[in-house]
């Protein structure tokens, strides 16, 4: 059990803005509209963001967990997330993770300078639950005594997914079998090299992420020198429903930006990777990943059996194939 005093440093980001593009064949099956795919169903009675929130409060307060949602969904956050408007973080539109992962911290470095903060994507699926507690667990632990370090969360790869982002590790640190230095990045490569990483011992970049803000903000400003400024401009604005809503003014002058490619991939000195257990995980980023990982959790999906009659019969290949190991 963590002290409450410990309990009360924590905070949480729920990314809940993407689009949900390469899914949308099957949530628009599945609900009937275009909602993205945070806002659907697929799973356990509840939807992508119910399970993420869920995910997020096994170790941080409720009150103390921000939502980075987009204007243009507003019809689906505001029903998913009537109970907390004031840990609704609105963009205007969608300017990539770097910029909604910066607005979110800016207002908790705003409230706790010391703040420790863990980062949770709203698309994601764990065989075994149990398995992301603990490593979010871990790595908050390890924020105490890593001041400087933001810890990324790793799965073991169960195939040479090209789809995913791969972490290159290096060295174990402090004497665990679990936690590494980061060498390199792979996002999305080619099958050879896949493979090549698998067989390094290379993990999953799950995109959970947990460090103190302080160490997050020095990581984004030394890879894109600018973009602290234009927000400390424009702050975020409190809408009439006591939302926060980003200005347009400030998305109009910033460029896109993906936290992967352009913040992590350029800091991995600030970097540890945190191993997860021998669990499933899936972002659920592909129609056939997803009904795949989905129908090996247990008892298959109703909507499983009628999409795969549907649709023409396909190999299932690399994670797909091996990932009942796993569940």
């Amino acid at each position: 059990m963590r002290n409450s005093s410990d309990r009360r440093k924590r905070w949480g980001i729920v990314l809940a803005g993407g689009d949900g593009v390469r899914l949308k064949p099957l949530t628009r099956y599945v609900c009937g509209d275009d909602r993205p795919k945070q806002f659907c169903s697929l799973y356990g009675g509840m939807t992508l963001l119910d399970h993420a929130r869920r995910r997020a409060q096994r170790s941080i307060r409720a009150e103390q967990i921000l939502f980075s949602l987009n204007r243009a969904h507003e019809d689906f956050y505001l029903r998913a997330l009537v109970d907390c408007p004031s840990q609704r973080v609105v963009q205007p539109w969608n300017q990539g993770t770097a910029v909604a992962i910066l607005s979110s911290l800016l207002l908790i470095a705003r409230r706790d300078p010391n703040a420790a903060v863990a980062v949770f994507p709203s698309d994601h699926y764990y065989s075994d639950e149990n398995a992301i507690t603990e490593a979010v667990e871990s790595a908050f632990d390890l924020t105490r005594r890593v001041l400087d370090s933001v810890i990324l969360v790793g799965a073991r790869p169960h195939g040479p997914e090209i789809d995913y982002g791969w972490i290159d590790v290096g060295e174990s640190v402090r004497s665990r079998s679990d936690l590494f230095r980061v060498r390199t990045f792979h996002e999305k490569p080619s099958s050879a090299v896949a493979r090549f990483l698998l067989e390094q011992g290379s993990l999953w970049n799950t995109f959970v992420m947990v460090g103190k803000v302080s160490a997050f903000l020095e990581m984004i400003c030394s890879a894109l020198p600018g973009f602290l400024g234009a927000f400390q401009q424009l702050p975020a604005l409190r809408a009439p429903n006591e939302e926060l809503r980003i200005h347009d003014a400030l998305y109009a002058r910033i460029p896109f930006a993906d936290f992967s490619s352009q913040v992590l991939s350029m800091e991995t000195a600030r970097l540890l990777v945190q191993r997860l257990g021998p669990v499933a995980w899936s972002d659920l980023g592909d129609c056939d990943r997803a009904v795949s990982v989905l129908s090996r959790r247990g008892p298959q999906p109703a909507w499983a059996a009628s999409w795969r009659a549907s649709k023409p019969t396909r190999a299932v290949v690399g994670p797909q194939a091996s990932a009942a190991a796993f569940a």
